[in-house]
């Protein structure tokens, strides 16, 4: 008698566990239903804002349904973080997360208000983000090679700008440091923007910035851009080499952009939403918009996202340990 009921206990579960599997998986043929929000933990206008905007009108027309960016700025982009951590994990409040929030501020922020190995699923990348290597035009290098040289020539002379202690600009520039075996003085600012205009006027002598912050300064003379710093050049840069190329062979960091939901989303709806993601992100319209905004499309897997976030976490964590980078 017990053995019999042991079977039908376990006969029982098997069938409300398939049954919920099928569930799931209707759920997930019919998503979305309603209106869908994306937040984007930064202010409007930059990098990840405007690769969010175009990825989610893309999505709205696939599914028929709005697609709702939503800006929350604030605290290194762990405002937004949070709030897409501590909602209704069904697939409709989505986060566009980038190298900063999902691999930087893990090892730079010793507390966070959410845990960050656990609070999301991720689903997808969208682009890459390659940093462009800006010197002053008054400077007299033309060249990766010419700027190594020139700064071993005069240790702890040169000076670089970055847009806030711990950002992407600003590891990527002590990567090079280190990779370069020189010594440069870190000169931080509120914001790329300033960085930008005293980099111009020459009170600073380089910066690394996004290539859709840079590419305007560098056709018009204001600034000099040298090289790239991803391991493949950029397509909307396509003369301009990479770090790699010209001087530190493997060079290659910078920042990307991706999808993740709230942590406990069903696999279905994750899975459906990285298909459409990555369907739209093949449109050839779509790869031409985010390259024209310096943008290198990078669909990825959702293992293979989880796996680049993981590696990028690991990565700037040793920079940020070894040289002891704090935030204000």
């Amino acid at each position: 008698m017990r053995t019999t009921t042991w079977g039908m206990a376990a006969l029982i579960m098997a069938a409300l566990q398939t049954t919920t599997v099928q569930a799931q998986a209707l759920g997930a043929q019919d998503y979305p239903t309603r209106p869908v929000t994306i937040i984007v933990p930064f202010p409007p206008g930059g990098g990840t804002d405007i690769s969010a905007r175009l990825i989610a009108q893309k999505l709205s027309m696939k599914w028929g349904q709005a697609v709702v960016v939503e800006n929350r700025g604030g605290a290194a982009g762990m405002l937004g973080a949070t709030a897409v951590a501590t909602a209704k994990a069904d697939g409709y409040t989505l986060l566009i997360g980038n190298v900063g929030t999902q691999s930087v501020n893990p090892a730079l922020y010793p507390k966070m208000s959410y845990n960050p190995d656990t609070a999301f699923a991720p689903i997808g990348m969208i682009a890459e983000l390659p940093l462009v290597l800006l010197v002053t035009p008054s400077l007299p290098v033309q060249s990766v090679q010419d700027l190594i040289i020139s700064a071993k020539a005069s240790p702890g002379k040169l000076t670089y700008a970055s847009s806030g202690s711990g950002g992407a600009p600003h590891l990527t520039a002590e990567i090079f440091k280190d990779s370069a075996g020189i010594n440069i003085l870190h000169v931080p600012y509120k914001g790329g923007g300033p960085a930008v205009i005293d980099l111009m006027a020459g009170h600073v002598d380089m910066l690394f910035a996004t290539v859709l912050e840079s590419i305007g300064y560098i056709k018009s003379g204001k600034l000099r851009g040298l090289a790239v710093s991803s391991i493949t050049r950029a397509p909307a840069l396509p003369d301009m080499p990479t770090v790699a190329e010209s001087a530190i062979p493997g060079f290659d960091t910078g920042s990307w952009v991706g999808v993740l939901a709230p942590a406990g989303t069903p696999t279905g709806i994750i899975e459906k939403i990285s298909s459409d993601l990555n369907a739209v992100l093949a449109q050839p319209d779509t790869r031409d918009t985010l390259i024209n905004q310096g943008a290198t499309p990078l669909p990825l897997t959702t293992a293979s996202f989880i796996a680049r976030i993981d590696s990028d976490r690991k990565r700037y964590g040793a920079i940020i340990t070894a040289n002891g980078i704090r935030v204000d």
